[in-house]
């Protein structure tokens, strides 16, 4: 990924299966951007928290409403140019299509890491309807960007600062 030469702000949505990181990472480029921030968990429907939170993965059907309300959200920041950062799973291409055409300049940072640093972080975890045990089927479902996607893969082991250090490195050049 070149960086970028526009002076507008970035949509740039960050993606990876549950534990990676995603949240903290996209929360903290968002400030270190100063765009708006976006928790792509916050537009599931009721029905789709409940769905997971009972150790069911979502079907194609269950996140299409979600991705275009997510997408919606994404192409509004690119409309008013604030730009803006998103976490969101966004495992498959056909998802991350979904956003790209309600948002053709987003940007995608996808977080990666072994299953065990994942399932660790999950273990650890609480508050959350995403449980341990549907990390596998996450896993079987990601797809990672491909060459024609605009975006890049970032480590998920560092601290979040560095991450998002990686990321400014990638986005601004600097």
């Amino acid at each position: 990924m070149t960086p970028r030469a526009e002076s507008r702000p970035p949509c740039v949505v960050v993606i990876g299966v549950s534990g990676a990181g995603k949240s903290t990472v996209a929360r903290q480029l968002s400030e270190r951007l100063g765009v708006p921030f976006a928790e792509a968990d916050d537009f599931h429907s009721p029905d789709n928290i409940r769905k997971m939170a009972s150790g069911v993965p979502l079907d194609d059907q269950d996140r299409q409403t979600w991705l275009e309300s997510v997408g919606r959200w994404l192409g509004d920041r690119e409309a008013t140019g604030s730009g803006g950062v998103a976490a969101c799973s966004a495992l498959r291409r056909q998802y991350r299509d979904t956003l790209r055409s309600a948002c053709p300049t987003v940007l995608f940072l996808q977080l990666t890491a072994d299953r065990e640093v994942l399932a660790d972080r999950l273990g650890g975890r609480s508050g959350h309807f995403m449980p341990e045990t549907l990390l596998d089927s996450q896993l079987a479902t990601l797809e990672p960007l491909e060459p024609d996607e605009r975006g890049a893969f970032l480590d998920a082991v560092p601290a979040p600062e560095e991450i998002v250090r990686a990321a400014m490195e990638l986005l601004t050049g600097r």
